[in-house]
């Protein structure tokens, strides 16, 4: 069976298999600048597979299509500021007596979301 005749999405999870222990593949999709570039290298796998898949193609279906947005873009949400920590910070004993003493105006209060 030829596989350039199979639908977009099946042609698609071959390409993701295929790509599965790929090192040298993976590799240089990992170092690629931008999405752009993980696209062309995705077209060069895919026609040494023989899939005739399109840039089109790869941009418009997941999962590749997500693999090139996080590629181009920030996550969505960082929880923290990607430090390391390995002990909770405890504040000294003159920071926690000058919290106490603060006006009950600069405290910051949380009602609630509704």
């Amino acid at each position: 069976m030829d596989p350039s005749t199979l639908p977009v999405r099946q042609r698609i999870a071959l390409l993701v298999k295929a790509l599965d222990g790929a090192e040298k593949t993976n590799k240089a999709l990992a170092t690629c600048p931008d999405g752009d570039a993980m696209v062309d290298i995705l077209l060069g796998a895919s026609a040494k597979l023989g899939l005739g898949l399109t840039r089109r193609d790869l941009t418009e279906t997941s999962p590749i299509r997500d693999w090139i947005w996080f590629k181009n873009n920030d996550p969505l949400l960082t929880v923290g500021d990607a430090k390391p920590r390995y002990q909770r910070e405890k504040p000294s004993p003159s920071q926690s007596a000058a919290n106490a003493r603060q006006e009950p105006s600069q405290r910051r209060r949380f009602f609630g979301l509704f």
